[in-house]
């Protein structure tokens, strides 16, 4: 009898395959001898395709993108699930741990606009163009490399994240922030067509993993980039990431000692212990992934730095600290208490 496969389960959108292919790859390089196949399950985030994600109240539920993954899980259906580690909650179902972390991506944010001499290029040749329609001159572009200090005043930027329009509105109270809900393909497509919006924000690792790049004269690189739109990555010192944003996470079974051992072979040690004391902070401030906080943990030589905002009170609420590697719960929890 063949012996049995490792099931890994995850999401059906095209960055949660994409991440747990990588991982799946991950675990046939190190164990070549093991057989690793993908289930996927729809979870009850991608039933609510037209749910706001803006809501930081009990509307919306915990572990909307991970609580159908951990059934499987519990039920013995799957051995490993594969999250976006921004979306799985702090407080994990019973019997289930965090096991592992790959390496992380990127942490920044992008700022993914028009491009002005697209646009201008697009209007000399009008006349040329047959399927030329009434609006497409409405279009607002803009120059390359743009910061968000750049924008004209009362500019529209698109985004469901309420850490994103938080940070947006503290450093520019003049913006007009919406709503956008869609893939990373769909957000650009809805700007590049859209004139009643100026920019919207995506995570540069999700761009990354899905194979998309930005060129050193701001344009965007990769296959079904709208044509005309540029990205700015915004510095952390505007915009803190979302806790765990770029990072993978990897959920098993705490009693289940042979996934545990295949899993440990694809931790690094630094993001482990990063969003460790990420995670300690978000769980200290009793928010969910949607809640308006940010966090960036950075680990040099033994000692891991902690930077953190919270929205909570409508203003913006900062604090640093640093503390030993192995006291990274500790110190996400000391950031937690100065901030609420």
């Amino acid at each position: 009898m063949p012996e049995k496969p490792i099931i890994i389960c995850t999401r059906g959108s095209a960055l949660a395959l994409a991440q747990s292919n990588m991982i799946a790859a991950m675990c046939r390089a190190a164990f070549p001898r093991l057989r690793f196949e993908l289930k996927i399950i729809k979870t009850t985030g991608d039933k609510l395709q037209k749910a706001s994600m803006a809501k930081t109240d009990t509307s919306l539920p915990k572990g909307l993108f991970t609580k159908e993954l951990e059934v499987a899980l519990i039920k013995g259906q799957a051995d490993l699930a594969v999250h976006s580690l921004k979306d799985l909650p702090t407080d994990l179902p019973a019997g289930l741990i965090l096991a592992a972390t790959p390496k992380r991506e990127d942490v920044r944010d992008v700022l993914i606009y028009r491009s002005a001499e697209f646009l201008q290029n697009q209007k000399e040749n009008i006349k040329e163009q047959a399927d030329w329609s009434p609006g497409q001159g409405d279009l607002r572009g803009y120059p390359p490399h743009l910061k968000l200090k750049d924008f004209p005043k009362g500019a529209t930027i698109a985004t469901s994240s309420t850490r994103r329009k938080q940070s947006l509105l503290a450093a520019r109270p003049d913006l007009k922030i919406v709503e956008i809900r869609g893939n990373v393909t769909t957000r650009m497509q809805k700007v590049a067509e859209n004139g009643e919006l100026d920019a919207t924000i995506l995570a540069l690792a999700g761009m990354k993993r899905l194979n998309f790049g930005i060129n050193t004269d701001g344009t965007i690189k990769g296959d079904a980039v709208p044509d005309g739109l540029l990205a700015t990555v915004l510095d952390l010192d505007v915009m803190l990431p979302c806790v765990g944003q770029g990072a993978i996470g990897i959920e098993i079974r705490a009693d289940d000692e042979r996934i545990g051992k295949i899993v440990e072979r694809l931790n690094h040690f630094n993001t482990f212990h990063a969003v460790t004391a990420e995670r300690a902070f978000l769980r200290g401030m009793g928010g969910g992934c949607q809640s308006p906080v940010g966090a960036h943990a950075e680990i040099i030589g033994d000692k891991i730095t902690l930077r953190a905002v919270s929205f909570r009170d409508e203003m913006a609420k900062r604090g640093e600290a640093k503390r030993p590697i192995a006291e990274a719960a500790a110190l996400g929890e000391q950031i937690a208490a100065e901030l609420k």
